[in-house]
């Protein structure tokens, strides 16, 4: 039976159509993969299923043991509460049960009223306490909040004062701890680091529940999802598998949809052709024949399905307008603080002409400050930067400070390069995606991703030989991602780009540099070399380990006393297992005991010690019980 049932939604704004008759199921353990372009209504469907919005038409069902978590009910209200007490309020069931179970030992002490129905009670709340994993919430909470990049330093911080970035993270981390177990994730990746992405990865393959994921993160998607929906020309689309089995099951049904396209196009031209042939000879019998094959041409267009090649998707071409030398950036022990606080130090690069090398790194290493240091809106404390001669930069800035957002994107572009006429201008906004009036459009009304493309232009139009590029796909849709990666990999220049985007790497890099506060470490290759080199490096101590542990050739005497030595260390063990057995039978009795005292049942924290206690007790004896197997077995 699904959890989820989304059965004929119809979403219309003003006179946009979203979407008509969208209709999917969520069935258990599904997590799902949900993608589109920007703006064509993912989000409403998620405040839709919320019940944040109400559909023109359609029904949403939810099953009855279902609980849906969006991360908009998980916003941070109290500014003062530090960030790890604001957490903490996702767990306020359990407080409250902690509350009561306190009140019953309060009550139980005192001998207050019906001892039985009392002690009854309070063990009942205690199993249900614990049952709720009331022994561990705190813990979750600390593992969750340095999973996704908070330092333990920061938990006392005030949430009032935390970034836009930083404050998304927290209501992430108290969605994912909260009871839900249907997971709306819309673009949870972003503002994570690269070690905060795979932390969460990490954590939505273990979840119980199921999850729908709204993300441009092609990577991520892959690691999370095992279905993926489509919301394309107003419908969805289901698939089975992760993004790549999407992709690929795609490429076959656009293969047939472009193939019937181009057929219905001759059909459509031919057609057409006998309509003007019939009213060129103007007679009645001519008209009726051409409104007829008319109303034919009209049914082959209603049902016309436009494959993705033939529709309007970004597309540019960058050129530098010359050519740089070999060597084209060279940086030696660059050294940078703000307030007394170090940043980094002893970084050094070199940048050879044609490289497309990325940088990775955590947040806050000082990735964007370096690009900073290179554009010269930031001097160096110390060290030394060189570029090459003929070297020509330009700068892709992910907070898009070069633009002025009181402009249209025709003034904005017009503005920067006046050399060109409106014309030109028009012509190059519309490989951006910038259509009759879109270039009116005042920047400061546009979406990230539209501000994107128009950073993007002017990149373009300055025509660089290296390229600097500052997290290039945080605001694009998979579409103009794949176009970027398009055009980069045909771009003559070189490239040094910071990204989070572990798909982007791979189609692109020649060299990956990690960073962190004591300067770089140099991969060869795109991410899945820089993986597999860090995971080498782990696996080759685990082999000189191993190889300490080999054992080397013995003679017959060596061997005999060897094994004599074994045989004496192993009947010492044996009897000091048997011994231990015997001592933690004794204990557990014990402890049972102390469990049926009166003064340890009405005293809750005594009797959660004493459980735990009790518990590491049984799992020792378990232990000892093995051993004593295994050296048994050994003697036979």
């Amino acid at each position: 039976m699904p959890v989820l049932s989304v059965h004929n939604l119809t979403m219309t704004y003003i006179e946009q159509n979203l979407f008509t008759d969208v209709s999917f199921n969520v069935e258990p353990h599904d997590k799902i993969g949900f993608i589109g372009a920007n703006g064509v209504g993912k989000t409403t469907i998620f405040r839709i299923i919320n019940g944040d919005v109400n559909p023109v038409s359609g029904v949403v069902s939810i099953s009855k043991d279902t609980t849906v978590g969006y991360m908009q009910q998980h916003a941070c209200t109290h500014p003062d509460r530090g960030i790890y007490d604001e957490v903490l309020t996702v767990f306020d069931y359990l407080s409250k049960m902690q509350d009561e179970i306190d009140e019953l030992s309060l009550k139980i002490e005192n001998n207050t009223e019906d001892l039985d129905e009392l002690i009854s009670r309070q063990t009942s709340l205690i199993e249900e306490f614990e049952r709720l994993g009331g022994l561990t919430y705190k813990s979750r909470a600390r593992s969750a909040l340095i999973g996704l990049g908070f330092s333990e330093k920061d938990f006392d911080k005030p949430a009032g004062t935390l970034s836009g970035g930083q404050l998304s993270k927290l209501s992430l981390c108290k969605l994912l701890l909260s009871r839900a177990n249907l997971l709306l994730l819309d673009e949870p990746t972003n503002h994570l680091d690269i070690e905060a992405v795979s932390w969460l990865e990490g954590f939505l393959r273990d979840f119980k529940g199921e999850i729908i994921l709204i993300s441009h993160d092609r990577f991520f998607l892959d690691a999370v999802t095992n279905k993926t929906i489509e919301l394309e020309h107003n419908k969805i689309t289901t698939y089975s598998g992760n993004y790549t089995a999407f992709i690929k099951k795609k490429e076959h049904e656009q293969e047939a949809i472009r193939n019937k396209y181009l057929n219905d196009m001759r059909e459509i031209k031919r057609v057409e052709g006998i309509i003007e042939q019939q009213k060129r000879w103007n007679r009645e019998k001519n008209l009726v024949t051409a409104r007829s094959k008319q109303h034919q041409v009209d049914k082959i267009k209603e049902d016309l399905v436009v494959p993705d090649s033939e529709l309007q998707t970004l597309s540019f071409k960058l050129e530098p307008k010359r050519e740089s030398g070999q060597d084209v950036l060279m940086c030696y022990d660059l050294c940078k603080s703000f307030d007394n606080k170090k940043i980094f130090s002893d970084l050094s690069m070199h940048i050879k002409k044609g490289e497309r090398v990325f940088i990775i790194g955590p947040n806050g290493c000082g990735k964007s400050t370096l690009f900073k240091l290179l554009t010269s809106q930031h001097e160096p404390d110390s060290g030394a930067i060189r570029f090459g001669a003929k070297v020509d930069l330009s700068y892709f800035d992910q907070m898009q400070n070069d633009l002025d957002l009181s402009k249209t994107a025709l003034d904005e572009v017009y503005d920067a390069y006046p050399q060109m006429n409106l014309t030109e201008v028009r012509t190059a906004l519309g490989s951006f995606m910038f259509k009759g009036d879109d270039v009116f459009k005042q920047l400061s009304n546009m979406s990230g991703g539209e501000r994107a493309r128009v950073s993007l232009l002017k990149l373009m139009l300055k025509q660089g030989n290296l390229l600097l590029l500052d997290e290039p796909t945080n605001h694009l849709d998979t579409s103009s991602r794949e176009a970027l990666e398009k055009t980069l990999l045909n771009y003559g220049g070189t490239m040094l780009i910071i990204s989070h985007d572990r798909y982007f790497i791979n189609k692109l890099a020649t060299r990956v540099l990690y960073m962190n506060n004591d300067g770089f470490s140099e991969y060869l290759g795109n991410y899945d070399d820089y993986l597999q080199r860090t995971q080498s490096a782990v696996i080759e101590v685990q082999k000189i380990a191993d190889k300490v542990k080999e054992k080397p050739q013995l003679n017959d005497y060596q061997l005999q006393k060897q094994l004599k030595a074994e045989e004496r260390k192993r009947r010492t063990q044996l009897q000091k297992c048997e011994n231990l057995i015997a001592q933690l039978e004794e204990e557990i009795d014990e402890l049972n005991s102390m469990m049926n005292d009166e003064s340890v049942m009405s005293d809750y924290e005594k009797l959660s010690e004493i459980t735990a206690s009790l518990e590491n007790k049984q799992a020792e004896l378990d232990a000892q019980y093995e051993m004593w197997a295994e050296l048994s077995t050994d003697a036979e």
